[in-house]
């Protein structure tokens, strides 16, 4: 069995996608109440728990909300709920959870799709500061 927390909210991230390691850096920054961990997807921790989770990797590749005992959330799902849980100016946000799924998925993967080619990306997954650490699984 994989070794997480049970009482984080994990998320599994692009790790060398730059528009990805910012949405991370702004979810750090305005989590508060400190629900949340990051793994990069690349890393052997990322791989296993997708694996563990039987998630398709060629149905999503950018971003995995993974409630431990509960569910996990991918693509404009997963945003929309990490949004709703921050709350505050982000809970406008997940009211797009109103729109069906699949015209939402749609925006997503065409972001998703250029993201590389709009934003760039790193050569290695990010290395998170000294403070950051903590909130970083691997």
């Amino acid at each position: 069995m994989l070794n997480i927390p049970k009482d984080k909210k994990i998320i599994l991230f692009d790790g060398i996608c730059n528009l990805c390691d910012s949405a991370v850096q702004m979810i750090i920054k305005h989590d508060t109440k400190d629900v949340f961990r990051y793994v990069a997807l690349q890393s052997d921790l990322g791989q296993k728990m997708i694996k563990h989770l039987g998630i398709d990797t060629k149905k999503t590749d950018s971003i995995i909300l993974y409630r431990p005992g509960f569910a996990y959330y991918y693509k404009s799902e997963a945003a929309l709920e990490i949004a709703k849980i921050l709350g505050g100016i982000f809970y406008f946000a997940s009211l797009f959870s109103i729109l069906p799924t699949a015209f939402n998925n749609f925006i997503y993967d065409y972001i998703a799709k250029n993201r590389y080619k709009w934003f760039g990306k790193k050569e290695n997954c990010m290395i998170p500061s000294k403070e950051q650490q903590a909130k970083f699984l691997d």
